[in-house]
Protein backbone atom coordinates (compact mmCIF):
# COMPACT_ATOMS: atom_id res chain seq x y z
CA UNK A 1 0.00 0.00 0.00
CA UNK A 2 1.65 3.27 -1.05
CA UNK A 3 2.57 5.67 1.72
CA UNK A 4 1.81 9.31 2.36
CA UNK A 5 2.98 11.98 -0.05
CA UNK A 6 3.50 14.30 2.92
CA UNK A 7 5.00 13.74 6.34
CA UNK A 8 1.87 14.94 8.14
CA UNK A 9 0.26 12.68 10.73
CA UNK A 10 -2.85 11.62 8.80
CA UNK A 11 -6.24 11.56 10.43
CA UNK A 12 -4.75 12.96 13.60
CA UNK A 13 -6.26 15.64 15.81
CA UNK A 14 -5.11 18.40 13.44
CA UNK A 15 -6.94 16.82 10.49
CA UNK A 16 -10.52 17.91 11.03
CA UNK A 17 -11.67 17.52 7.42
CA UNK A 18 -11.00 14.30 5.49
CA UNK A 19 -11.81 14.14 1.78
CA UNK A 20 -12.08 10.70 0.19
CA UNK A 21 -11.95 10.28 -3.57
CA UNK A 22 -10.55 7.86 -6.12
CA UNK A 23 -11.59 5.25 -8.64
CA UNK A 24 -15.14 3.98 -8.85
CA UNK A 25 -15.36 0.58 -7.22
CA UNK A 26 -12.25 1.12 -5.08
CA UNK A 27 -14.15 1.05 -1.78
CA UNK A 28 -14.90 4.68 -0.95
CA UNK A 29 -18.31 3.84 0.52
CA UNK A 30 -16.78 1.18 2.79
CA UNK A 31 -14.08 3.66 3.83
CA UNK A 32 -16.61 6.36 4.75
CA UNK A 33 -18.57 3.79 6.77
CA UNK A 34 -15.39 2.90 8.66
CA UNK A 35 -14.76 6.55 9.48
CA UNK A 36 -18.36 6.94 10.59
CA UNK A 37 -17.84 4.05 13.00
CA UNK A 38 -14.77 5.85 14.31
CA UNK A 39 -16.92 8.85 15.25
CA UNK A 40 -16.56 11.06 12.16
CA UNK A 41 -19.45 13.14 10.82
CA UNK A 42 -19.70 11.67 7.31
CA UNK A 43 -21.25 12.67 3.98
CA UNK A 44 -21.15 10.37 0.94
CA UNK A 45 -21.44 11.51 -2.69
CA UNK A 46 -21.50 15.24 -1.98
CA UNK A 47 -21.75 17.53 -5.04
CA UNK A 48 -18.42 19.33 -5.39
CA UNK A 49 -20.14 22.72 -5.37
CA UNK A 50 -21.28 22.06 -1.77
CA UNK A 51 -17.79 21.42 -0.38
CA UNK A 52 -17.30 25.05 0.75
CA UNK A 53 -20.60 24.98 2.64
CA UNK A 54 -19.65 21.72 4.36
CA UNK A 55 -16.25 23.17 5.27
CA UNK A 56 -17.90 26.23 6.82
CA UNK A 57 -20.25 23.95 8.75
CA UNK A 58 -17.29 21.88 10.01
CA UNK A 59 -15.46 25.03 11.14
CA UNK A 60 -18.54 26.39 12.90
CA UNK A 61 -18.81 23.25 15.03
CA UNK A 62 -15.51 23.97 16.74
CA UNK A 63 -12.55 21.79 17.65
CA UNK A 64 -14.48 19.80 20.25
CA UNK A 65 -16.96 18.44 17.69
CA UNK A 66 -16.27 15.18 15.81
CA UNK A 67 -14.14 15.57 12.67
CA UNK A 68 -15.75 15.54 9.23
CA UNK A 69 -15.22 13.11 6.34
CA UNK A 70 -16.72 13.43 2.87
CA UNK A 71 -16.69 11.44 -0.39
CA UNK A 72 -16.56 13.39 -3.64
CA UNK A 73 -15.89 11.69 -6.93
CA UNK A 74 -16.77 11.22 -10.59
CA UNK A 75 -20.43 10.62 -9.84
CA UNK A 76 -20.64 14.42 -9.85
CA UNK A 77 -20.44 15.52 -13.52
CA UNK A 78 -18.70 18.75 -12.43
CA UNK A 79 -16.11 16.99 -10.27
CA UNK A 80 -13.07 17.29 -12.54
CA UNK A 81 -13.80 20.91 -13.33
CA UNK A 82 -14.53 22.15 -9.81
CA UNK A 83 -12.61 19.95 -7.40
CA UNK A 84 -9.02 21.27 -7.86
CA UNK A 85 -10.06 24.81 -6.91
CA UNK A 86 -12.26 23.52 -4.08
CA UNK A 87 -9.34 21.48 -2.70
CA UNK A 88 -7.01 24.51 -2.77
CA UNK A 89 -9.60 26.50 -0.84
CA UNK A 90 -10.02 23.71 1.71
CA UNK A 91 -6.30 23.43 2.28
CA UNK A 92 -6.21 27.19 2.79
CA UNK A 93 -8.42 26.81 5.87
CA UNK A 94 -5.72 26.15 8.45
CA UNK A 95 -8.16 25.29 11.23
CA UNK A 96 -9.53 22.35 9.22
CA UNK A 97 -6.24 20.62 8.47
CA UNK A 98 -7.77 19.11 5.31
CA UNK A 99 -6.29 15.88 3.97
CA UNK A 100 -7.09 14.09 0.72
CA UNK A 101 -7.16 10.29 0.59
CA UNK A 102 -7.23 8.57 -2.81
CA UNK A 103 -8.53 5.01 -3.14
CA UNK A 104 -7.63 2.79 -6.07
CA UNK A 105 -7.45 -0.85 -7.14
CA UNK A 106 -6.03 -2.70 -10.13
CA UNK A 107 -8.07 -3.05 -13.31
CA UNK A 108 -8.86 -6.75 -12.88
CA UNK A 109 -10.21 -6.24 -9.37
CA UNK A 110 -12.34 -3.27 -10.45
CA UNK A 111 -13.78 -5.20 -13.39
CA UNK A 112 -14.64 -8.09 -11.08
CA UNK A 113 -16.30 -5.78 -8.55
CA UNK A 114 -18.46 -4.14 -11.21
CA UNK A 115 -19.37 -7.58 -12.55
CA UNK A 116 -20.36 -8.81 -9.10
CA UNK A 117 -22.49 -5.77 -8.29
CA UNK A 118 -23.89 -5.52 -11.85
CA UNK A 119 -23.65 -1.75 -11.65
CA UNK A 120 -22.52 0.26 -14.68
CA UNK A 121 -19.37 2.31 -14.44
CA UNK A 122 -20.27 6.03 -14.19
CA UNK A 123 -18.10 6.80 -17.22
CA UNK A 124 -19.20 3.80 -19.31
CA UNK A 125 -22.93 3.42 -18.93
CA UNK A 126 -23.28 1.78 -22.36
CA UNK A 127 -19.83 0.18 -22.59
CA UNK A 128 -17.82 -2.51 -20.87
CA UNK A 129 -16.67 -1.51 -17.39
CA UNK A 130 -13.01 -1.63 -18.39
CA UNK A 131 -13.58 1.29 -20.77
CA UNK A 132 -14.81 3.50 -17.95
CA UNK A 133 -12.07 2.28 -15.59
CA UNK A 134 -9.28 3.21 -18.00
CA UNK A 135 -10.87 6.57 -18.78
CA UNK A 136 -11.33 7.41 -15.10
CA UNK A 137 -7.81 6.30 -14.13
CA UNK A 138 -6.31 8.62 -16.72
CA UNK A 139 -8.56 11.54 -15.74
CA UNK A 140 -7.70 11.23 -12.05
CA UNK A 141 -3.95 10.65 -12.32
CA UNK A 142 -2.99 14.26 -11.53
CA UNK A 143 -5.35 14.29 -8.54
CA UNK A 144 -3.84 11.03 -7.33
CA UNK A 145 -0.38 12.58 -7.37
CA UNK A 146 -1.49 15.50 -5.18
CA UNK A 147 -3.23 13.34 -2.57
CA UNK A 148 -1.91 12.94 0.96
CA UNK A 149 -2.46 9.18 1.06
CA UNK A 150 -3.07 6.55 -1.63
CA UNK A 151 -4.82 3.34 -0.63
CA UNK A 152 -4.66 0.39 -2.99
CA UNK A 153 -7.61 -1.78 -1.97
CA UNK A 154 -6.99 -4.58 -4.49
CA UNK A 155 -6.09 -7.13 -1.83
CA UNK A 156 -8.25 -5.79 0.98
CA UNK A 157 -11.53 -7.21 2.20
CA UNK A 158 -14.13 -4.83 3.62
CA UNK A 159 -12.93 -5.71 7.14
CA UNK A 160 -9.28 -5.17 6.24
CA UNK A 161 -10.09 -1.80 4.71
CA UNK A 162 -11.83 -0.79 7.92
CA UNK A 163 -8.86 -1.95 9.98
CA UNK A 164 -6.51 0.03 7.73
CA UNK A 165 -8.44 3.21 8.47
CA UNK A 166 -8.41 2.44 12.18
CA UNK A 167 -4.63 1.98 12.06
CA UNK A 168 -4.26 5.21 10.07
CA UNK A 169 -6.39 7.20 12.49
CA UNK A 170 -5.01 8.48 15.75
CA UNK A 171 -8.59 9.23 16.69
CA UNK A 172 -9.50 5.62 15.98
CA UNK A 173 -6.55 4.30 17.93
CA UNK A 174 -7.68 6.19 21.01
CA UNK A 175 -11.33 5.34 20.60
CA UNK A 176 -12.42 2.93 23.31
CA UNK A 177 -14.43 -0.21 22.80
CA UNK A 178 -17.68 0.21 24.72
CA UNK A 179 -18.55 -3.04 26.49
CA UNK A 180 -22.02 -3.29 28.00
CA UNK A 181 -22.63 -6.05 30.54
CA UNK A 182 -26.39 -6.56 30.34
CA UNK A 183 -28.56 -8.65 32.65
CA UNK A 184 -31.94 -9.88 31.38
CA UNK A 185 -34.67 -12.43 31.93
CA UNK A 186 -35.40 -15.11 29.35
CA UNK A 187 -39.12 -14.84 30.01
CA UNK A 188 -38.93 -11.27 28.69
CA UNK A 189 -37.02 -12.28 25.56
CA UNK A 190 -33.36 -12.46 24.55
CA UNK A 191 -31.85 -8.99 23.92
CA UNK A 192 -31.52 -8.28 20.21
CA UNK A 193 -28.27 -6.41 20.80
CA UNK A 194 -26.55 -9.39 22.48
CA UNK A 195 -23.14 -10.24 21.00
CA UNK A 196 -22.13 -12.76 23.66
CA UNK A 197 -24.77 -14.64 25.64
CA UNK A 198 -24.36 -16.45 28.96
CA UNK A 199 -27.17 -18.46 30.54
CA UNK A 200 -26.92 -18.64 34.36
CA UNK A 201 -30.15 -20.53 34.99
CA UNK A 202 -28.03 -23.44 36.26
CA UNK A 203 -27.32 -21.49 39.47
CA UNK A 204 -29.60 -21.89 42.53
CA UNK A 205 -32.60 -19.59 42.21
CA UNK A 206 -33.22 -17.10 45.06
CA UNK A 207 -36.79 -16.72 43.82
CA UNK A 208 -37.73 -19.88 45.72
CA UNK A 209 -36.53 -18.41 49.03
CA UNK A 210 -39.44 -16.23 50.25
CA UNK A 211 -37.23 -13.77 52.12
CA UNK A 212 -35.05 -13.23 49.04
CA UNK A 213 -37.76 -13.09 46.37
CA UNK A 214 -38.47 -9.31 46.62
CA UNK A 215 -34.77 -8.41 46.39
CA UNK A 216 -32.56 -8.02 43.32
CA UNK A 217 -29.12 -9.39 42.58
CA UNK A 218 -27.64 -6.08 43.72
CA UNK A 219 -28.64 -6.84 47.30
CA UNK A 220 -25.89 -8.30 49.56
CA UNK A 221 -28.26 -11.05 50.73
CA UNK A 222 -28.68 -12.33 47.15
CA UNK A 223 -24.96 -12.06 46.49
CA UNK A 224 -24.16 -14.01 49.65
CA UNK A 225 -26.75 -16.68 48.74
CA UNK A 226 -25.30 -17.20 45.27
CA UNK A 227 -21.67 -17.00 46.39
CA UNK A 228 -22.24 -19.99 48.65
CA UNK A 229 -22.81 -22.09 45.51
CA UNK A 230 -19.49 -23.48 44.26
CA UNK A 231 -20.68 -23.25 40.66
CA UNK A 232 -20.97 -19.45 40.94
CA UNK A 233 -17.27 -18.93 41.65
CA UNK A 234 -16.18 -21.45 39.00
CA UNK A 235 -18.43 -19.83 36.41
CA UNK A 236 -17.20 -16.31 37.22
CA UNK A 237 -13.53 -17.38 37.06
CA UNK A 238 -13.86 -19.17 33.74
CA UNK A 239 -16.08 -16.51 32.15
CA UNK A 240 -13.80 -13.69 33.28
CA UNK A 241 -10.82 -15.47 31.71
CA UNK A 242 -12.77 -15.95 28.47
CA UNK A 243 -13.86 -12.30 28.32
CA UNK A 244 -10.36 -11.05 29.10
CA UNK A 245 -9.22 -12.97 26.04
CA UNK A 246 -12.13 -12.10 23.74
CA UNK A 247 -12.63 -8.39 24.40
CA UNK A 248 -9.15 -7.28 23.19
CA UNK A 249 -9.69 -9.40 20.05
CA UNK A 250 -12.92 -7.56 19.30
CA UNK A 251 -11.19 -4.23 19.96
CA UNK A 252 -8.34 -5.14 17.59
CA UNK A 253 -10.88 -6.09 14.92
CA UNK A 254 -12.27 -2.55 15.13
CA UNK A 255 -15.56 -3.30 16.83
CA UNK A 256 -17.01 -0.20 18.51
CA UNK A 257 -19.63 -1.78 20.75
CA UNK A 258 -19.87 -5.18 22.43
CA UNK A 259 -22.81 -6.39 24.50
CA UNK A 260 -22.19 -9.22 26.96
CA UNK A 261 -25.62 -10.49 27.99
CA UNK A 262 -26.23 -12.57 31.11
CA UNK A 263 -29.65 -14.19 31.43
CA UNK A 264 -31.67 -15.98 34.08
CA UNK A 265 -35.37 -16.79 34.19
CA UNK A 266 -36.77 -13.45 35.31
CA UNK A 267 -33.73 -11.20 35.07
CA UNK A 268 -34.00 -10.11 38.71
CA UNK A 269 -31.62 -12.19 40.82
CA UNK A 270 -28.96 -14.44 39.29
CA UNK A 271 -28.27 -12.51 36.09
CA UNK A 272 -28.03 -9.21 38.00
CA UNK A 273 -25.57 -10.61 40.55
CA UNK A 274 -23.40 -12.24 37.87
CA UNK A 275 -23.43 -9.19 35.59
CA UNK A 276 -22.29 -6.95 38.43
CA UNK A 277 -19.55 -9.40 39.41
CA UNK A 278 -18.28 -9.61 35.82
CA UNK A 279 -18.35 -5.84 35.51
CA UNK A 280 -16.14 -5.50 38.61
CA UNK A 281 -13.72 -8.19 37.45
CA UNK A 282 -13.32 -6.65 34.00
CA UNK A 283 -12.69 -3.12 35.31
CA UNK A 284 -8.90 -3.04 34.75
CA UNK A 285 -9.15 -3.77 30.99
CA UNK A 286 -7.14 -1.14 29.12
CA UNK A 287 -8.78 0.69 26.21
CA UNK A 288 -12.27 -0.47 27.18
CA UNK A 289 -15.17 1.53 28.58
CA UNK A 290 -17.44 -0.68 30.65
CA UNK A 291 -21.16 -0.11 31.14
CA UNK A 292 -23.64 -2.04 33.29
CA UNK A 293 -27.33 -2.34 32.48
CA UNK A 294 -30.11 -4.32 34.18
CA UNK A 295 -32.92 -4.64 31.66
CA UNK A 296 -35.48 -6.64 33.63
CA UNK A 297 -34.49 -6.30 37.31
CA UNK A 298 -37.68 -4.42 38.13
CA UNK A 299 -39.94 -5.91 35.49
CA UNK A 300 -43.20 -7.51 36.62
Amino acid sequence: MPGSHRDARLLGQAARFVVLTGLSGAGKSQAIHALEDLGYFCVDNLPTSLLPALAEFAESRGSDAPPTAVVVDMRDPAFLERFPAALRALRGRASLGTILIFLEANDNVLVRRFSETRRPHPLAADQAAIEGILKERKALEKLRQTSDKVFDTSELTVHELRRAFIDLSRVGAEKQLVVTVLSFGYKHGVPREADLLFDVRFLPNPYFVPALRPLTGSDPAIQEFLTRAEATGVFLDKTTDLLRFLIPQYAAEGKSYLTVSVGCTGGRHRSVMVAEALRRRLEPLEGVRLRLKHRDAFAE
